[in-house]
């Protein structure tokens, strides 16, 4: 029996099974990868270093919007919710190319771009998770909590770019 608010509504466990969402599976691999990603946080030093390194991803979750107002020079952006397999396969089709991935919860003093998400919430923790469940092993992500402008990462907003090619 499923409740809702002045309703009683009957359903089979049957009727709810979908084999395309997989809690339990979820689950398991991100303990797997809590356990992996321990020693695959960066400094802001080390990730400056890992950035520069021929061949190295830096990958920006976030959405349109906010990658578009303010991200890591060199970035590529893939929102999370366009995280597919297909989207992988044509973004790094080698599981192994190095990744550094980085989010809201890495920056404050530009509310705008960097809006905080509750610490469980971080997408940090999804984008890694998701890139560990589709095989991605090669990932590091950024630690700590950084001021917009006192960071040494060199960060851009796409609009800028935009106006200044025109």
């Amino acid at each position: 029996m499923f409740f809702v608010p002045g309703h009683a509504i009957a359903q089979s466990a049957t009727r709810l099974e979908n084999p395309a969402i997989d809690m339990k599976g979820y689950l398991r691999i991100s303990a797997k990868a809590a356990k992996y990603r321990e020693r695959r946080r960066l400094t802001e030093d080390q990730f400056i270093i890992m950035a520069n390194e021929p061949g190295t991803v830096i990958l920006d979750a976030r959405s349109r919007a906010r990658f578009d107002d303010l991200h890591i020079k060199g970035a590529v952006n893939l929102s999370f919710s366009d995280i597919t397999v297909e989207s992988l396969r044509l973004l790094l089709p080698d599981k192994n190319t190095r990744i550094l991935i980085y989010c809201n919860n890495n920056f404050t003093g530009n509310e705008q771009a960097f809006p905080t998400k509750v610490a469980p919430a971080s997408l940090n923790l999804s984008t890694y998770i998701a890139l560990y469940t589709y095989g991605y092993r090669n990932v590091y992500e950024l630690g700590p909590l950084l001021d917009v402008k006192m960071s040494k990462l060199d960060l851009v907003s796409s609009s800028l770019l935009i106006t200044a090619t025109r």
